[in-house]
């Protein structure tokens, strides 16, 4: 569908997506009906945003008689599936979408789309850097777009975007399982065990991944990890070219990045461009040195010019929450790693370090394993503060203290709040402070970001 006007739909989440939604649907003439579990009061800037358009609140539940009539029913990335309400609509053959879905029916031009279970957010961010910069090098009025799952829903500026411009758009597995569009150039960055509280199985998760790369064309691009299993296993679903990405060489006549000599090299077919030397990502750890490669991979599916790709990279400095720096406090050093809310993350954090660990870990349990993190903990960690709902959970894998290893304690603690102080009392000159929970943060706060900033507030008030 792309002429709204005059349908009945609906848009379930009163969040950053849905009110993004919500307003570029009012604005193309549709009825919108916008419902949330969440009472009106609890909702009072929500709905003060939205004033004076054509959109009609029904807060506190999702009652069946509001899917009488409707043409549509719009999640938003949040929403689970198997709620009642949703349910319902399938049962009613209503059809489902979501913010994504309806841009990638809008957008004007090429869009890059960027999933995997980490490190899509910090690659998102560094290829619409170089997307800015080849724009700004060629002169050009044409601008890139960046936001998805992160910042901006490109839906809001949809209406503002030109043919020539690009898209590029983070994509969650929860965006993803309701879609029938692919990027044109579509990354698949890794696929570990993540947000099994959700999807229920791996293979429910994985496929939910795979559906950026579902619907591509011939003379699309796809983008996969030659060093995941999870990533580089979806190769079989590819209808397009592949770019991968990885430490090692790619196959002969294959196409992708690489490190050789500390440098970062393309290969396309066969020949080989030298790119970048390591030495300019001013990133921390080597996963991040893989989102680097990915981003290269992408800029490349992308015909980004090269020195747009590596002014880039030299400039930049990541984002918040994700192995930020945030203060030494005598002799020690903090890191906000809110960002990580499965294992998996938590594991590459650890890894970047080779300094004493003072490590902060909880939150809220997503059904996922902890047992490779607490063995990683017991060899390479110095001290534990395990705060929130997993705190005992994690204390459990982690188990009693042996002799011989490197952990020297474990503390539990019932806030974050209080695992600062304590970590505080802890820490010895020399140390890494490094807050990565491996849980969520829905047990304290409204999301990782909130978390994050509480953490780099308590830290500079020490």
């Amino acid at each position: 569908m792309t002429d709204y006007a005059g349908k009945k739909m609906i848009v379930i989440g009163a969040a950053r997506q849905g009110l993004a939604l919500c307003k570029f649907l009012a604005g193309r003439n549709a009825h919108v009906f916008l419902t949330d579990s969440r009472p009106a009061e609890s909702l009072e800037d929500e709905l003060k945003s939205l004033s004076g358009l054509d959109i009609t609140p029904v807060l506190g539940s999702h009652p069946f008689d509001l899917l009488d009539g409707a043409d549509v029913v719009c999640l938003s990335g949040g929403v689970d599936p198997k709620i009642p309400f949703v349910v319902e609509a399938a049962h009613r053959q209503i059809p489902l979408t979501n913010d994504s879905q309806i841009f990638l029916e809008e957008c004007p031009c090429p869009v890059v789309g960027i999933t995997g279970s980490a490190g899509k957010t910090t690659t998102t961010a560094l290829v619409g850097l170089m997307a800015q910069k080849h724009f700004e090098m060629k002169s050009s009025s044409h601008k890139a777009w960046v936001g998805g799952n992160i910042g901006t829903p490109l839906i809001s500026v949809v209406d503002q975007m030109r043919e020539d411009d690009l898209a590029v758009l983070e994509l969650s597995s929860f965006q993803l399982e309701l879609m029938t569009r692919s990027p044109q150039v579509a990354a698949v960055l890794n696929i570990t065990p993540n947000h099994l509280d959700r999807h229920g199985t791996m293979s429910a998760y994985t496929a939910a991944k795979a559906k950026i790369l579902n619907f591509q064309q011939p003379g699309d691009i796809a983008v996969l990890n030659r060093e995941d299993e999870g990533s580089w296993n979806l190769g079989n679903l590819v209808k397009s070219d592949i770019i991968s990405f990885g430490q090692r060489q790619p196959p002969f006549n294959a196409s992708g990045t690489y490190l050789d000599k500390d440098w970062i090299w393309l290969q396309i077919g066969r020949e080989q461009i030298k790119m970048l030397p390591v030495e300019w990502i001013q990133l921390r750890g080597k996963h991040n040195l893989s989102n680097v490669l990915a981003a290269c991979a992408i800029a490349a599916g992308a015909t980004l010019a090269l020195p747009a790709i590596q002014g880039a990279v030299e400039e930049f400095q990541g984002v918040p929450h994700r192995l930020e720096f945030v203060r030494n406090v005598k002799g020690a050093d903090w890191y906000n790693d809110s960002i990580a809310t499965a294992p998996e993350r938590s594991i590459a954090a650890i890894k970047s370090f080779d300094q004493p660990i003072v490590l902060l870990l909880g939150g809220r349990d997503k059904r996922l394993p902890w047992d490779t993190l607490a063995d990683l903990v017991r060899r390479r960690v110095s001290r534990v503060i395990l705060f929130g709902e997993a705190a005992e959970l994690i204390s459990e894998a982690i188990g009693p203290r042996k002799p011989g290893q490197f952990l020297k304690s474990v503390v539990k603690c019932d806030t974050l709040q209080q695992a600062v102080s304590i970590a505080a009392s802890q820490v010895t000159e020399g140390d890494v402070v490094l807050l990565s929970p491996g849980g969520t943060s829905f047990d304290a706060f409204k999301d990782f970001e909130e978390r994050g900033e509480a953490f780099r507030k308590w830290v500079n008030e020490l």
